[in-house]
């Protein structure tokens, strides 16, 4: 296994969790070796403590090693097959990017680092969450094709993201969180001040 690309999952996966980007057992991180393999934490890590065997190599073939991986494997595999541009990719379910996308179509961004960095991001509702994972490898691949972007927001689900650098590709996903923190928080300060008080 590479591991250089272990080391920097690790660290990533730390500041991730210290951030609440992903849970004690909740998301995942992986990293492009070369065509037709990756690294992917293993089904349910935790994150502020990931260790070297925490990490499963997985190539295209499926094996007996996809027993063990992160039940997100399948969706990684697809935006490496079709996204050129993915070197890393990692879902998180950040709460203020995920509460924010259940009542919104779009994000749009109202502060400096994600209006210049984000930009207006559309919110994709997944439909019925019954079949949810078994569209999802195929869905979330078309969505970055069709869109050209490197960040998917599912409602009710989370954030996915891929990058060709990976300290990037955790910039755009703490933006992104600060920026819905601050819609948010705009959103609460407004309804606040039109509550009268009788």
């Amino acid at each position: 296994m590479e591991i250089h690309l272990v080391q920097e999952l690790k660290a990533a996966s730390l500041s991730m969790f210290s951030k609440n980007f992903v849970g004690i057992f909740h998301g995942s991180i992986s990293a492009k070796v070369e065509d037709g393999k990756f690294i992917i934490n293993e089904r349910d890590s935790i994150f502020d403590h990931l260790e070297d065997e925490d990490f499963i190599e997985l190539y295209t073939k499926k094996d007996y090693r996809w027993t063990s991986a992160s039940i997100d494997a399948d969706i990684h595999l697809h935006i490496y097959q079709n996204i050129s541009e993915a070197k890393y990719i990692a879902y998180t379910m950040a709460p203020f990017m995920t509460a924010y996308a259940m009542k919104h179509d779009i994000i749009i961004p109202k502060d400096y680092f994600g209006d210049q960095i984000i930009g207006e991001l559309a919110v994709y509702d997944p439909g019925n969450f019954d079949t949810w994972y078994d569209r999802a490898k195929d869905e979330i691949y078309r969505h970055f094709e069709d869109t050209d972007t490197d960040m998917m927001i599912i409602r009710g689900y989370g954030l996915y993201a891929h990058c060709r650098d990976l300290n990037t590709l955790i910039k755009k996903i703490a933006i992104l969180e600060n920026s819905c923190k601050m819609l948010h928080r705009g959103t609460l300060e407004k309804n606040t001040r039109n509550f009268s008080i009788s």
